[in-house]
């Protein structure tokens, strides 16, 4: 059995926090074993915060390479000014460079099929990228042609605010949302154009 962390664990949120704020907690730790315990009982309770460091290492390794709040700025700027063509060519490409074979889809509800090496076929639906929100419908359309085409993944593009409803429709059936941050990293190698900005 493949263990799994609770996604609302302390250890969990964490990983998902700025990496300093792990060591921080690692530092109080030993701050308060220096204060508040006798000198030759200090490094037992400075222990207690090296879960904390081996957190603080496995988010600074997971954070090294991602794209920083300016480039996922300058993202969501190209992206939102994009035609589809534009977009879909744009994510082709990110999509072959990480080495996946990418067709397009031929039915309804996804636009493109994407194979990975031996895990197999996942359906991605990315036509409504722009759209200001994202419910529950959409998602069930990509469902529908993954049952069709006997796909068990798929994948959403969407840099809108997802909704409660989607959220949990998505879990419930293998569909994973990427949304603007997901998708800087994707797009993080990709030239993208500049935005003319008029006055």
């Amino acid at each position: 059995m493949k263990f799994r962390m609770a996604e609302r664990s302390l250890f969990a949120i964490l990983l998902r926090s700025p990496w300093w704020m792990s060591l921080g907690i690692a530092g109080a730790f030993a701050l308060l074993a220096r204060l508040l315990m006798p000198a030759d009982l200090y490094l037992f309770g400075a222990m207690g915060g090296f879960p904390f460091i081996v957190i603080a290492v496995m988010a600074a390794r997971r954070q090294w390479h991602l794209p920083g709040s300016r480039r996922v700025h300058q993202t969501a700027e190209a992206v939102g000014a994009m035609a589809w063509r534009e977009f879909a060519e744009l994510l082709e490409g990110a999509w072959r460079a990480q080495g996946l074979v990418v067709k397009p889809h031929k039915g309804t509800g996804a636009d493109f099929e994407l194979l990975e090496g031996k895990l197999g076929y996942t359906l991605a639906s990315c036509r409504r990228w722009k759209a200001a929100s994202l419910g529950a419908e959409p998602l069930s359309e990509l469902r529908a042609a993954m049952e069709r085409a006997d796909v068990p993944d798929g994948l959403f593009i969407s840099l809108g605010v997802v909704s409660p409803q989607a959220a949990r429709f998505a879990k419930e059936n293998r569909i994973r949302i990427l949304g603007l941050p997901e998708l800087a990293v994707l797009l993080q190698k990709s030239r993208l154009p500049a935005v003319s900005r008029t006055s």
